[in-house]
């Protein structure tokens, strides 16, 4: 609270007593964990004089001192860029590439978080050793040692109580902080080692996660939610005109309404893309899945939604199993590439792509060094040029299907563009030049008129910072653009990335009964919502009730429109039903 006082500056001093208060049981909770080792130490101490003892109790809480600082300091650095507490997902991204899991910050953020754990870890190991490891006397056997060690057996047992949180049915979980309306407090309360451990703890047994309702009841409710089929009396309407056309999908990096004038955002900063919105299709109530490009990859190409507790990107061997709109179009004689920056390898992001059908990946080792001047690899405009050169010479190959990611629009927003003042603001507006420059270009080729392009956003970035309103960090637009487009048009249906899958193959003519999570956004049959997850909440939007459920206090976050309630038991169907599916991959 008193590094993010900016965030806070409205809270009372009293309100840091409430959230040292209220965060206490998992605060002794987590010191239960960390002192069971102590206690059987402590326990073989009443056996033996022995200094081995000594040397294991300066090791472990050496190691605990530093674990301990890491944990903290980590999560103090990344709350800013997540707005969560600390999870297990940093140690994914991390090991999957460490050189773009770093991307993001400075070299002297990281510098000064370095400089700042081991000072932490000195003062935490300096408080262990005058309290827990220093002999005032030397230590001797004790009377009745037999007796004494079932005390402190007895003593080191009742532990059992602080770590399960009670006596009670529910075990110790994030919820038990959780005390207020206003979330930033909540978090507050939060103790990142617990949370940390929590969630590295939860990464399998999927089938036992979101337990919310009788299976039988959430196979009805999900059931409501599938894709129909088309009506006799309805008839799909047609966006595009021809059925087999060239299609580019430009994954646009933490872009969102905010930054389009379209939307009511900011002016002067995505005009490319305001520009786009008139010429195009336009989809204004559309949401991300997720927060992170992992997930959101998997929202776009699988239809697979994001998940709260993890990321199927961390296994291959699920991953493998995902319908994608890859392999559906390569059995319709499409040639399959994609087209990014930075390192491919990055949150396994290779093997997903290669399992999804992906035939020809571009990623930074296709670039010279010299043209790798960006943290994440080679810059925006570099990788346009490349796509569209690479566009020119392959000329002959139609139709086919083109990813490109961007990624300049990401911290550290360090972009060779200078025309906001806004660090971050002028980074979305290099992107959005370069995307502007690149559709201005293609439309010089003979390719435009059988082309669509689809721009998404892979999830919702750090504009605005901070966001109150949960429905706030999840809308993106989505916009179809090109000479394969009809006729420009606003279409106002609830939606989210993973309806992408069945709205474009149905306008291609092709099957998509694979993509269970995706619905036709055109069929009026089907039931349309906004769906998405962060680590700490659900939400469904329909234009009856927005709603959100935060997973950690088990309670509603947000609630509202005209038939309040109405997809709370949905909304928790849904995500029972996905890690059913996810447990079965």
């Amino acid at each position: 609270m008193v590094y993010y006082h900016e965030l806070y500056n409205d809270v009372s001093f009293g309100n840091y007593f409430s959230v040292m208060w209220h965060g206490l049981p998992l605060d002794l909770s987590l010191a239960g964990y960390l002192t069971a080792i102590p206690g059987l130490i402590l326990i073989a101490s009443a056996w033996t004089q022995s200094s081995i003892l000594r040397h294991i109790r300066q090791v472990y809480f050496g190691l605990i001192a530093f674990i301990m600082a890491c944990i903290f300091i980590i999560d103090l650095g990344l709350y800013g860029f997540w707005g969560f507490r600390l999870d297990a997902t940093p140690i994914f991204y991390f090991f999957s590439s460490p050189k773009d899991a770093m991307a993001s910050v400075s070299f002297w953020f990281v510098l000064l978080g370095i400089l700042a754990i081991l000072i932490y870890a000195a003062l935490l190991y300096y408080i262990f050793y005058m309290a827990l490891i220093r002999e005032r006397k030397p230590l001797k056997i004790p009377y009745r040692r037999q007796n004494i060690s079932l005390a402190l057996l007895l003593l080191t047992a009742a532990l059992f109580i602080p770590i399960r949180g009670g006596f009670t049915v529910s075990t110790m979980n994030l919820s038990k902080v959780y005390f207020s309306q206003d979330q930033r407090m909540n978090h507050a309360a939060i103790n990142p080692a617990f949370s940390f451990m929590y969630s590295a703890t939860h990464q399998t047994n999927f089938d036992k996660q979101y337990r919310f309702m009788d299976p039988k009841v959430a196979d009805e409710l999900f059931a409501e939610m599938l894709d129909k089929p088309v009506a006799a009396t309805d008839s799909i309407p047609q966006l595009l005109n021809t059925q087999r056309p060239n299609i580019v999908f430009i994954i646009l990096e933490s872009f969102s309404t905010h930054l389009m004038e379209t939307f009511g955002g900011q002016p002067n900063v995505a005009v490319n893309m305001d520009k786009f919105a008139k010429e195009g299709i336009l989809f204004s109530n559309f949401y991300a899945n997720s927060f992170r490009t992992d997930r959101g990859l998997a929202s776009i190409i699988s239809a697979y939604p994001g998940q709260p507790s993890t990321s199927i990107m961390k296994y291959p061997e699920k991953t493998d199993k995902l319908p994608s709109i890859p392999r559906s179009l390569k059995n319709a004689g499409y040639s399959l590439d994609y087209y990014y920056g930075g390192d491919a390898d990055f949150t396994n992001m290779r093997s997903y792509l290669i399992s999804s059908g992906i035939e020809k990946i571009v990623c930074d080792k296709d670039f010279p060094l010299s043209e790798r001047t960006s943290k994440w690899g080679a810059h925006d405009h570099v990788l346009f040029q490349r796509l569209l050169k690479d566009m020119k010479e392959e000329e002959q190959k139609e139709p086919f299907l083109k990813f490109v990611q961007t990624s300049s629009s990401h911290e550290p927003f360090e972009v060779p563009f200078h025309r906001l003042d806004d660090k971050g603001l002028n980074a979305f507006a290099y992107a959005d030049s370069c995307v502007g420059d690149f559709i201005k270009r293609y439309k010089e080729l003979p390719q435009w008129k059988n082309t669509v392009f689809v721009l998404v956003p892979d999830h919702q970035g750090v504009y605005p910072y901070p966001i109150e309103n949960p429905l706030d960090g999840q809308t993106i637009p989505l916009i179809l653009l090109g000479g394969a487009i009809k006729e420009p048009r606003v279409i106002d249906t609830y939606a989210s990335q993973i309806d992408i899958a069945a709205t474009l193959l149905s306008q291609l003519g092709l099957p998509h009964d694979e993509f269970t999570f995706s619905k036709d956004i055109m069929n009026p049959a089907s039931p349309h919502f906004g769906y998405f997850t962060r680590p700490n909440f659900f939400g469904m939007v329909t234009p009856e009730n927005q709603l959100v459920y935060n997973l950690e206090a088990n309670t509603v976050q947000l609630d509202e429109g005209t038939e309040k309630g109405a997809n709370l038991e949905k909304g928790k169907a849904f995500l029972q039903k996905l890690y059913d599916d996810l447990a079965k991959r």
